[in-house]
């Protein structure tokens, strides 16, 4: 008996990418002797409900096409079954993919990675009953995923540089208060990140050096930069110099508690919920296929 794969699409991502890779997807895997489950996540709920349905019924691997909301979503029914991950990348930022050295630009060698069954164990952090692959966001970040949710115009990444620049005019220091592993400190800043992997939105490498495997999460603090000073950081993030910015306070822990008042975090992209919250680490929570 053919072994079964569930295709589980975001059709919108990559603006119709998603849609475009799995008509490549499927058939190959096909060609490979699996049986295919195709599904369509057209919204969150939707996709949440396929993965669960997933999980139920015993589906040994749960492909993903799409980008790093839609692994988000198959993630909270994965983690800690016996499920599968596998990730075929159509998004925009494709953090994951990146993770875990899967093909982000050639759709047949990332469907090789599938074909090839070749899996790893990794981490996960969790944010009360959510758990993340990539970095949880509460800081100047998060403010600017939070106004570009709310604007109905223009789409895509125009929206969140419109975001960015009208959170810049009115930037001004956040006060936290921090639990790491049980220490508490309270001071101003500017981010505050608390990663699981290394990098966000596309390769900003905010948590430099992160493992996802070492059981531990990192927390990355930036203190209090001036709008000139925060433009000028900004490029630091793409190779991962942003770690020698005398502002950059950079610890390991497996717990982590946050607060700050008016801000709402964002995990992998998506809306976790407002501040405080409890970040914790999920030690080999996930299944994951790798080359």
């Amino acid at each position: 008996m053919a072994q079964q794969i569930a295709l589980l699409t975001n059709p919108t991502s990559g603006r119709g990418r998603g849609a475009r890779t799995a008509q490549q997807v499927a058939p190959r895997l096909r060609d490979a002797g699996y049986h295919v489950r195709e599904l369509v996540g057209r919204d969150a709920e939707e996709a949440l409900g396929h993965a669960h349905a997933c999980v139920a019924d015993g589906v040994e691997t749960v492909v993903v096409v799409g980008g790093d909301g839609m692994v988000h979503q198959a993630v909270q029914a994965l983690a800690g079954s016996a499920s599968r991950l596998g990730v075929v990348p159509a998004g925009t930022g494709n953090d994951v993919a990146r993770y875990l050295g899967v093909p982000r630009r050639d759709t047949a060698a990332a469907v090789d990675v599938v074909i090839g069954g070749r899996e790893r164990t990794i981490d996960l952090g969790r944010a009360g009953s959510r758990f993340f692959v990539t970095v949880l966001a509460a800081g100047f970040d998060a403010v600017v995923n939070e106004r570009a949710n709310t604007m109905s115009w223009p789409r895509g990444q125009m929206r969140y540089n419109l975001a960015t620049l009208a959170e810049l005019r009115t930037l001004q220091p956040i006060p936290y208060t921090l639990e790491v592993d049980g220490d508490v400190e309270r001071f101003e800043a500017t981010v505050v990140a608390v990663g699981n992997g290394p990098s966000f939105g596309g390769g900003l490498r905010i948590t430099e050096g992160a493992s996802l495997d070492d059981g531990l999460l990192d927390v990355v603090v930036i203190e209090p930069l001036t709008r000139r000073g925060l433009v000028r950081t900004y490029p630091r993030l793409f190779d991962g110099s942003v770690a020698r910015h005398p502002g950059y306070r950079h610890r390991r822990a497996r717990s982590v508690t946050v607060a700050a008042p008016g801000i709402t975090a964002y995990a992998d992209g998506e809306r976790v919920g407002a501040l405080p919250l409890t970040v914790e680490v999920a030690p080999a929570a996930l299944r994951v296929l790798v080359p």
